[in-house]
């Protein structure tokens, strides 16, 4: 049922210097302001490509307070886009599942899904802004990937034909990227069971469990943002150490707690079991 990586949730300290941030760094724009009471946040919507990040600033107790004061700013939610959320509100409703709803958009608790908090909105074509084209990947750091698996295949309504197993000793993981609709799409929920407990995702899920960890975005012209986030003094990482490299890591500390990892456009194809559209 999921059809999209609509968006991601940031908590953040304060509204207007982490826009800022983001405006800077990534051309994002921002297309509206108010308040999430289901997080006593106060709310910034960012255009990134035809997606949105929305920088939450929390104004009372809640789970965005708590996630600021246990673990500083950083990805708080992923975000998925349906075609019919009446549709989405039956299906949920026929497996069990426990949700809030605050305007157009549906919440569940990460107690639902393994430790990823969810937001759901219906999927609606927009201007695209910013010097990337869209959202297509989250982490998610889970104990057994194929527990996880199940979970979000019953959860969201997806189809495990389409998946795929993936593993990477770089960087300490084995796992499934749970596609929506490939070829014709790169949206998924990558899921990762650690296998180097000393890297840098397992450190991370040594303090925080299952939970999400980062997300991907795919980009035209790579050898331009990354002179263009060197120009602003943003902490990058390039794997392969080019200057017009496929990939590049944006540093949590760079970006309001965030990781966000960039890809040429359709490069992301070379790990998505499909590197034939890599170069499409």
């Amino acid at each position: 049922m999921l059809i999209r990586l609509d968006r991601v949730q940031v908590v953040v300290r304060e509204l207007e210097p982490a826009a800022d941030l983001w405006e800077r760094l990534l051309g994002l724009r921002s297309v509206r302001e108010d308040s999430l009471e289901t997080f006593r946040s106060r709310r910034r919507v960012l255009r990134l490509g035809d997606s949105e990040v929305e920088l939450l600033s929390p104004t009372g107790p809640g789970a965005a307070a708590d996630q600021l004061g246990a673990w500083g700013e950083g990805l708080f939610a992923a975000g998925f886009g349906v075609q019919d959320l009446h549709r989405f509100r039956e299906h949920l409703a026929a497996h069990g599942a426990r949700w809030t709803e605050e305007g157009d958009q549906f919440f569940l608790d990460p107690s639902e899904s393994r430790g990823l908090r969810t937001v759901i909105s219906e999927w609606r074509p927009r201007e695209p802004a910013g010097r990337l084209r869209f959202l297509y990947e989250v982490t998610h750091v889970v104990r057994s990937w194929k527990e996880a698996r199940d979970t979000h295949t019953a959860l969201f309504g997806l189809d495990a034909d389409r998946f795929h197993e993936i593993q990477s000793e770089q960087y300490g993981y084995t796992g499934q990227l749970l596609l929506f609709d490939p070829p014709e799409r790169l949206d998924r929920i990558e899921l990762c069971e650690i296998t180097n407990p000393e890297g840098a995702m397992g450190r991370f899920f040594r303090r925080r469990g299952e939970s999400l960890y980062m997300c991907y975005a795919e980009c035209d012209d790579l050898g331009r943002l990354l002179a263009h986030l060197r120009e602003q003094g943003a902490r990058v990482d390039v794997p392969l150490g080019t200057e017009d490299p496929p990939n590049l890591f944006v540093h949590p500390k760079s970006l309001t707690g965030v990781l966000l990892g960039v890809s040429r456009t359709h490069f992301a194809w070379t790990w998505s079991g499909r590197p034939d559209l890599a170069t499409r």
